[in-house]
């Protein structure tokens, strides 16, 4: 065999598929996924699987039959469970009509994308970020714009009048994501009053990413729940505010591999919503929503561990970055990573491979996260304490063999 039918199978790709960007943090991943004693800390989940009482719900579901089609947008159950959720959290009233149940939250940011722009169209997006939403918005022939953020030992911050500038005749969307993967920056609660009363002016769409809203340590602010909660869009929002939430099953409640998310925006687009959702998946299956109505009713006490696991790993990162005295790095609000330099390593595309082979460890490299993140890598730490406190060993030993 020459090789002629794939080269030519390569060749018939359209643009936007031969063009889909490779992901640096996949990179890593399949580089060291097996390789024995390695502490895996390059992406975004925890070490602990789903509690049994959210697995024996799916499964009971599985026993009554619940193997059939069911509702695109989402069982109504499901979509009632995620009205009181967001009631909970928030204080404020809602109706289940504005919640939309997806295949993951990769797949809200999919299916928003396509509710709010058009091939051609640009939306804008603050970096370092989670590469999925600029790659999945290049698939779609929307152009991602980054607007850099700025970094200090105080933290990131992000320039609003930066984002405003960046706004053109083509400009359809500001996607916000706080607190923010991989910075771990919190947007203040002004700063989305100015940034709502800016796209209302110019009818412009928000996609408000906040699937961390729950982890944040050092903010004041409390949630009508009466824990700590982000400052968020829910507080200022009017129904038909063009504001799409996106959000997931996969953080709070250790579900990463089950693949469910959800959308939160005005009742008026729930047939297009429904349509998009109908056309790419289908819908999400009847038993995998059944478990997530039991994480929402039954699964705080787990949410509220998982989240004073980060906490105390963010300390551990914390303390372990600043034990070699060669690491900058701003000590997160928010989310659960650490996104820091070391001294003496301005190129860290492949710094990653580097520490799977040397140090055994794997770090998601900081320019999978744009050319902003350059120079960076990202920790998760919602893990348990020992590997982390083992993980940040090897990276000073390491370090101080350099």
């Amino acid at each position: 065999m020459t090789g002629q039918g794939e080269q030519t199978a390569h060749a018939g790709l359209s643009v936007r598929g031969a063009g889909t960007p490779e992901s640096g943090i996949v990179e890593v991943m399949n580089y060291g996924f097996d390789r024995q004693g390695l502490i895996p800390l390059w992406a975004g989940e925890g070490d602990i699987p789903t509690p049994d009482f959210i697995c024996d719900a799916a499964s009971r579901a599985l026993a009554e039959g619940q193997t059939f089609y069911t509702y695109q947008r989402g069982i109504p159950p499901l979509r009632q469970a995620l009205c009181e959720y967001s009631k909970w959290l928030y204080g404020t009233p809602n109706q289940a009509e504005r919640f939309y149940v997806t295949g993951s939250g990769m797949h809200a940011i999919q299916t928003v994308i396509t509710l709010c722009a058009d091939p051609g169209d640009e939306m804008i997006y603050h970096a370092p970020a989670w590469p999925n939403l600029p790659a999945a918005c290049s698939v779609a022939g929307v152009v991602p714009v980054p607007v850099a953020m700025d970094f200090s030992p105080e933290g990131w911050s992000l320039d609003l009048q930066r984002v405003f500038d960046a706004v053109t005749e083509h400009t359809r969307a500001i996607c916000i994501n706080s607190p923010s993967n991989p910075t771990g920056w919190v947007m203040p609660q002004a700063d989305m009053v100015e940034l709502l009363a800016f796209c209302r002016e110019r009818g412009l769409w928000i996609v408000a990413d906040e699937v961390y809203g729950r982890f944040v340590y050092d903010q004041k602010t409390l949630g009508a729940h009466g824990r700590p909660l982000a400052p968020s869009l829910h507080h200022l929002v009017e129904p038909e505010d063009r504001v799409l939430f996106v959000n997931t099953f996969s953080k709070n409640w250790a579900m990463t591999g089950w693949r469910i998310g959800w959308i939160e925006g005005p009742e008026s687009i729930g047939l297009e919503t429904e349509n998009i959702i109908q056309y790419s998946i289908s819908g999400v299956a009847s038993f995998m929503q059944t478990a997530a109505i039991t994480a929402l009713h039954e699964g705080d006490e787990f949410a509220e561990g998982v989240i004073a696991d980060a906490r105390a790993g963010r300390q551990i990162v914390s303390e372990g970055l600043a034990q070699s005295g060669r690491c900058r790095f701003a000590e997160p609000e928010g989310a659960f990573y650490s996104f820091f330099a070391i001294d003496g390593f301005k190129d860290t595309d492949k710094l990653g491979l580097r520490l799977v082979d040397e140090a055994g460890i794997g770090i998601a490299p900081g320019s999978a996260f744009g050319v902003e993140g350059k120079g960076f890598l990202r920790i998760c730490f919602v893990r348990r304490r020992d590997g982390l406190r083992e993980a940040m060993d090897r990276l000073n030993r390491w370090i101080a063999a350099q």
